[in-house]
């Protein structure tokens, strides 16, 4: 395979000078597909032709899907070597060869805006070079398999990615990290694939189709006999074009694979699937889905694909965590298990009951979270954050159910000889094999286990955030501070001026004085207010009261008329109390030592979730010692006496 793509790679050679070398693919790859499809469709052409006669549009897919078992067709008499025959009709005859094929693949060449590329092919006097190119390589089903066809279209996708790392990781998830999510999904399931299975795989973000395309690899090689049938959905047109090539060339629907926003407009909602994968863009906004995503979530039961909500319209990720969940197949009918890449933000953002919170906790109280594991920096081609993959399944086994496996494998890593754009780190084999290893022994006992896993238990992860008051106690003194900040506000400066000026004679008649009560406070003001030709009204005198009073444990406790301590907002606190922990108990051994007159508020009390990832594998190390510490200091005292004396010497 590799020769083979050697040499169609090396048709780029005839593009030279007219493209720049990362965008070679925008030609290559379009191209090969067609070449790929053109074999395929050969020995059935005569088919084709007659039934082309009787129907067209969807009959006619349905009738050359029943006769050849092919997803598509092309009622064109041109052939890449019949166009070569008019040299000065290339251009035309190509978009006429082009036009004719089913409406299901026409627009694939659309995305590739390869219209686009004939015309500055043919500009530059390139096209005959690479059609005439193009139409000696034998790219049938006898000469390659779709699995290998597959194969070879990767290593184009793959160079093509390479040419333009600078941007690919945007639709080029590394093989290194792919390879380790899906044999994460299957190694559960290497007992049941045997003789002929069927498995459907998805993918809400499919890019270049690369995940979906290691997956079918991996479940191929485990049963040759398994049927893999691939799914997608992409936004960016040409990254789709490109996975529906790919698809197409393994033999696949090429219905499967679909244009546009997921989350606005999901192609495949009603199917569900044995495996999920996703790698969405971290951090990116959902503005352009918001009113579809919102309207889903308000008005379809339960939630529609966000049942546990929604979170911040700054961050998509946890929107896809959501999607690739509900798309597994029911625990009814089996089960599945997805696998989904996410930046550091989705374990902990949101306090209590905040979007993301509520969503963390939808998907642990479900008890859809098999295992989360912490990758090296430096993995992916465009950013050098930390990462995690979410391992995903609504039928886990009896082992592994109430549970969660938290893996920290960010020093299993092997370094690249040279980087590839932000990629520096690759998980290689070895490192693959001790991460799935920590994950199927599933412990946390053994010496190493316990060094880079965790099994918890839902519950683990979940807290309660209590509001914590205090009693307000406040002094009340007219100063010129007081005066200033009550005449700026808003309430006061509505007054008329005859009213304005005689609440300030009223506070400057009280100067000179001091209350610790605010019940006296409230009477010497209105009765100072009265005297000065002004009632106040109640809110106003609110007003007064919060602006002038400042807060001071030695004065009474301020109560409401039931005769309870109302409390003070600026001393208002909150603290978080781990499921574990009885709330009271932990309110009584904690805060009240602290703060006698507190209480809590339990009408405020919230239910949060978070993943302290690297609170949970953090390993103290003690600082050193003063003494090795002096030993240091003197050592370079000396070294540098010595380094002097060379000096002067």
């Amino acid at each position: 395979m590799s020769q083979l793509a050697n040499f169609v790679w090396s048709i780029a050679d005839q593009l030279r000078g007219v493209y720049k070398p990362n965008q070679y693919g925008n030609v290559i790859l379009p191209m090969t597909i067609l070449r790929r499809m053109e074999c395929v469709l050969a020995p059935h052409r005569d088919t084709i032709g007659k039934l082309a006669g009787l129907a067209q549009g969807e009959t006619l897919e349905l009738l050359v899907r029943d006769r050849t078992g092919l997803s598509f067709y092309n009622t064109s008499p041109y052939t890449l070597a019949t166009i070569l025959e008019e040299p000065e009709n290339l251009r035309n005859n190509l978009r006429a060869y082009l036009d004719a094929f089913s409406g299901n693949v026409a627009d694939l060449f659309g995305n590739y805006k390869f219209d686009q590329e004939i015309d500055t092919l043919d500009t530059n006097d390139r096209l005959y070079l690479v059609l005439d190119r193009f139409a000696t390589i034998d790219l049938g089903p006898q000469a390659l398999t779709n699995a290998q066809m597959g194969t070879m279209f990767e290593e184009l996708i793959r160079r093509f990615a390479a040419a333009s790392n600078e941007t690919a990781g945007e639709h080029f998830t590394p093989r290194d990290a792919v390879r380790l999510l899906v044999d994460l999904l299957v190694e559960p399931d290497g007992d049941v694939l045997t003789g002929p299975v069927v498995r459907t795989v998805y993918d809400p973000t499919a890019g270049t189709g690369g995940m979906l395309s290691v997956l079918d690899e991996r479940l191929t090689e485990m049963n040759p006999a398994a049927e893999v049938v691939m799914y997608g959905q992409e936004l960016n047109a040409q990254s789709y074009a490109i996975c529906k090539s790919e698809l197409i060339g393994k033999g696949q629907d090429a219905n499967n694979i679909a244009l546009g926003d997921t989350l606005a407009n999901d192609h495949h909602l009603e199917r569900t699937f044995d495996y999920v994968l996703s790698n969405p863009p971290y951090g990116g906004d959902w503005k352009a889905s918001q009113a579809a995503v919102r309207s889903e979530a308000q008005n379809m039961a339960g939630g529609g694909r966000f049942p546990g909500g929604l979170p911040a319209v700054s961050d998509g990720q946890m929107l896809f965590l959501q999607v690739v969940a509900s798309k597994l197949r029911p625990a009814s009918e089996g089960g599945g298990r997805a696998g989904i890449v996410l930046n550091g933000s989705p374990l902990f953002t949101g306090g209590a009951e905040s979007g993301p919170s509520n969503i963390r906790r939808y998907l642990l109280e479900a008890d859809l979270v098999d295992a989360i594991v912490a990758l090296p920096t430096d993995m992916f081609y465009n950013t050098g954050i930390s990462t995690y993959m979410w391992v995903l399944d609504n039928a886990k086994s009896e082992e592994r159910r109430g549970k969660v496996q938290l893996i920290d494998a960010r020093t299993f890593y092997t370094k690249l000889r040279r980087n590839l754009g932000s990629k520096n780190r690759e998980i290689g084999d070895q490192d693959r094999e001790r991460i799935l290893r920590i994950y199927s022994a599933f412990d946390d006992q053994t010496e190493d286990d316990e060094r880079y896993s965790k099994v918890l238990e839902p519950r683990d992860f979940g807290y309660h955030e209590i509001t914590v008051e205090q009693p307000m106690q406040l002094r009340f003194e007219i100063t010129d501070e007081t005066l200033a900040v009550v005449t700026a506000t808003q309430q006061v400066q509505k007054l008329s001026e005859e009213n304005r000026s005689a609440l300030l004679a009223a506070l400057e008649s009280l100067r000179g004085q001091v209350w610790m009560d605010r019940a006296q406070f409230v009477s010497a003001l209105r009765k100072a207010s009265k005297n000065a030709g002004f009632v106040l009204t109640t809110p106003l005198v609110k007003v007064l009261w919060q602006r002038i009073g400042v807060h001071d444990e030695t004065a009474v406790i301020t109560r409401d008329k039931h005769g309870n301590p109302e409390p003070d907002t600026a001393l208002r606190d909150t603290e978080v109390v781990p499921f574990d922990r009885d709330i009271d108990e932990y309110f009584d051994m904690e805060v009240k030592p602290h703060v006698p007159d507190a209480w809590i508020d339990h009408a405020k009390t919230k239910v949060g979730y978070e993943i302290p990832f690297t609170r949970l594998f953090y390993t103290y190390v003690p600082p050193r010692s003063l003494e090795e510490i002096d030993a240091e200091l003197d050592q370079l005292a000396k070294d540098i006496v010595e380094l002097l004396q060379v000096v002067e010497g």
